[in-house]
C-alpha cells in the first residue's frame, strides 16, 4: 500500500467553537466538509496557550518544559529533532508555508534569529533562502498578524510579484502610510491578503509534488484570526454583531478563582504583586472594553475565520483536482484557542479555560478515518507528529513524548490517552502554571501558590464554579493532584531503554 502523504492545516488563535457544522455562527463552508467527510475531535487541546511554544512542541513531539521553547521570546534550538527530519529520513519532501514562529523578533548573540529584526525585512536575504529550516526543505515565510509591522520575508516578495510595490501602504512598517487607528476594516486588496499567498504557494507545492510523484509533509500555517481584528471587505461586514452571540461574564463567577482573574475586571488593575520580575504577561490586564467594540469585535473575529475557510478550500480543491485526496491525511487545527468575552476575558493569557486550551481539530483521511463521525478521545498537538510518523510506517523516535493516536483516528481504538497536560509559564518566579484535564476533571496547580482552579467539566461545563477551596470536594482534590504528578512523572522522555545489572 502507498504511504499517505500529510497536510496539516493550521490557524492561529481559533476557538475551538467556531465550525458552522460543529454548532457555530460562523459560517465555514469548506471546513464543514472536512467535518462531513472526516472525524471530528471535540476534545483536543494545546500544550500551552501561546504560539512559540505549542507550534515548537507540533514538530518536536515534546512539551514545552522539554523541547526548550518555553514561552514567547524564547527560541526552539536549531538541535532540537523535529519530525520534519524524520520524514526526510524516510523518503519524503517536506515544506513549511506560513506561520513559523519557532523563534523570537529579537535574537542574541548567544541565540540569533532567522525570524529576528533587521534580517525579518531583508528582502534580498529570503529572495534566495527557502530552507532548510528545522528540518523543512522548503520554507516560505512572514510574521506579521494583519497589519503588523513585522511584514516581510517571502510574503513581501509575493506581494512585489503580483505588481504591487506599494504594498507597504497596507502595514504599520516605518516606510508605509497604514493608519494605526483604523480598525476592523483592513484595506488590503483580498488578492494580496496573506489568506491568498498561502493558498496559492500551498497549491504550487502540491502540483509539484505530483508532478514529481514524490510523497510529502506540508505544513500549510494560516495567520488568523489572530488578532488585530482586521479584515478587508467585504468580510468585515458578514457578520451582524447585533445578531450574534456575545459571550460576557457571569455575576460573581471571579470569587473563588486566583487573584488575577478578578483584576481583569477591573479599570487599573494592580498586578505588580504578581508579577516579580516586573515583566509585563500575556493577560495581566484590564479585559475590560466598551460594549459596542466588544460585539463588533467578534463580527470581525467570524469574518477573519470566514476568509480564511475560503482559501482552506482552495486548498481542498486543488487536492481533489491533481487526485491526491484519497492518499492523503488533512489535520485542520489550531494552535490555541481565544477568549472574545468568555468569563470576561479578552485574547489570551495565563487562563486555562477551556476557551483557550481547546482546539478545533478535524482529521480527514478517505477510507481509513472514518466520516462524518465526532468523537471525544482526548487528542493532544503534542501527539501530531508521532502520529503522522505512525501512519506513514516511519519509527517515532523514542524522545517524543506525544502519543500515537493513529489507531484512534482509524476508529479502531477508543482512546490513546486519558488526559491532557497543558502548561503556562512566563517567568519561573512569576506566573508558572500547569493544567491536568481528563475526561471529567480539571485541575490548575500554580508555582509556588496555594491558589488553583478546579472545574467539572460535565457537570459545569462554562467553568464557572471553581472547586478548588469547596469543603466538599477535598477527597477529589486530593486524587486529581495524585493524578496531576503522576501524569508529570509519567511524560518525561525516555530515550534509551533501562539496562539491568552493574
Amino acid at each position: 500500500m502507498k504511504r499517505p502523504n500529510i497536510l496539516l492545516i493550521t490557524s492561529d488563535q481559533q476557538h475551538w467553537n467556531t465550525i458552522g457544522a460543529l454548532g457555530s455562527e460562523v459560517h465555514t463552508p469548506n471546513l464543514d466538509r472536512l467535518v462531513k467527510e472526516g472525524t471530528s475531535f471535540t476534545r483536543a487541546y494545546c500544550p500551552n496557550p501561546t504560539c512559540t511554544p505549542t507550534r515548537a512542541s507540533i514538530i518536536t513531539g515534546m512539551y514545552p518544559s522539554q523541547h526548550g521553547a518555553w514561552s514567547l521570546g524564547t527560541k526552539l534550538l536549531e538541535d532540537r529533532r523535529t519530525v520534519a527530519e524524520d520524514f526526510v529520513a524516510g523518503g519524503y519532501q517536506t515544506s513549511l508555508i506560513g506561520k513559523a514562529h519557532f523563534q523570537p523578533l529579537r535574537g542574541t548573540e548567544e541565540h540569533p534569529s532567522l525570524e529576528a529584526y533587521p534580517l525579518l525585512q531583508d528582502l534580498d536575504f529570503w529572495n534566495s533562502f527557502h530552507g532548510p529550516f528545522y528540518g523543512f526543505e522548503h520554507v516560505e515565510l512572514t510574521r506579521n498578524h494583519t497589519n503588523e509591522a513585522h511584514v516581510g520575508q517571502h510574503y513581501a516578495l509575493w506581494m512585489e510579484e503580483k505588481g504591487f510595490d506599494n504594498w507597504r501602504d497596507y502595514f504599520l512598517a516605518p516606510t508605509g502610510n497604514m493608519d494605526p487607528g483604523i480598525k476592523h476594516t483592513w484595506p488590503i486588496p483580498e488578492e494580496i491578503h496573506y489568506d491568498a499567498w498561502i493558498a496559492e504557494r500551498t497549491n504550487a507545492m502540491l502540483e509539484q509534488h505530483k508532478q514529481k510523484d514524490e510523497p510529502f509533509f506540508l505544513w500549510s500555517s494560516f495567520f488568523d484570526p489572530h488578532p488585530d481584528y482586521l479584515v478587508p471587505e467585504p468580510w468585515d461586514r458578514m457578520y451582524d454583531p447585533e445578531q450574534l452571540t456575545i459571550p460576557s461574564t457571569a455575576p460573581g463567577e471571579h470569587d473563588m478563582n486566583p487573584p488575577h482573574f478578578g483584576l481583569t475586571q477591573e479599570e487599573k488593575p494592580d498586578f505588580s504583586h504578581l508579577m516579580e520580575t516586573g515583566k509585563g504577561i500575556h493577560g495581566y490586564h484590564s479585559h475590560l472594553l466598551p460594549e459596542a467594540e466588544r460585539k463588533q469585535l467578534v463580527g470581525t473575529y467570524y469574518g477573519m475565520i470566514s476568509l480564511m475557510d475560503k482559501y482552506i478550500g482552495k486548498i481542498l480543491d486543488k487536492l481533489d483536482e491533481l487526485g491526491l485526496a484519497d492518499n492523503t491525511v488533512v489535520v485542520f487545527t489550531t494552535d490555541h484557542g481565544h477568549f472574545f468575552g468568555q468569563h470576561g476575558l479578552q485574547y489570551k493569557g495565563g487562563f486555562h479555560y477551556e476557551d483557550l486550551i481547546k482546539l478545533p481539530f478535524l482529521v480527514r483521511y478517505p477510507g481509513q478515518v472514518p466520516a462524518g463521525k465526532q468523537s471525544a478521545a482526548i487528542q493532544s498537538l503534542v501527539d501530531l507528529a508521532p502520529t503522522f510518523l505512525s501512519l506513514c510506517d516511519i519509527p517515532v523516535p523514542a524522545i517524543m513524548t506525544g502519543v500515537d493516536q493513529s489507531g484512534v483516528w482509524k476508529g479502531v481504538q477508543d482512546q490513546a490517552r486519558d488526559h491532557a497536560i497543558c502548561e503556562f509559564r512566563h517567568e519561573p518566579t512569576t506566573i508558572h502554571q500547569k493544567t491536568y484535564i481528563d475526561a471529567r476533571y480539571k485541575i490548575t496547580v500554580y508555582y509556588r501558590q496555594t491558589y488553583g482552579e478546579i472545574f467539572d467539566l460535565v457537570n459545569d461545563p462554562e467553568e464557572l464554579n471553581n472547586l478548588w477551596d469547596h469543603p466538599a470536594y477535598g477527597v477529589l482534590k486530593s486524587e486529581l493532584l495524585l493524578k496531576y504528578a503522576w501524569a508529570e512523572l509519567g511524560k518525561e522522555p525516555m530515550p534509551m531503554p533501562r539496562i539491568w545489572g552493574a
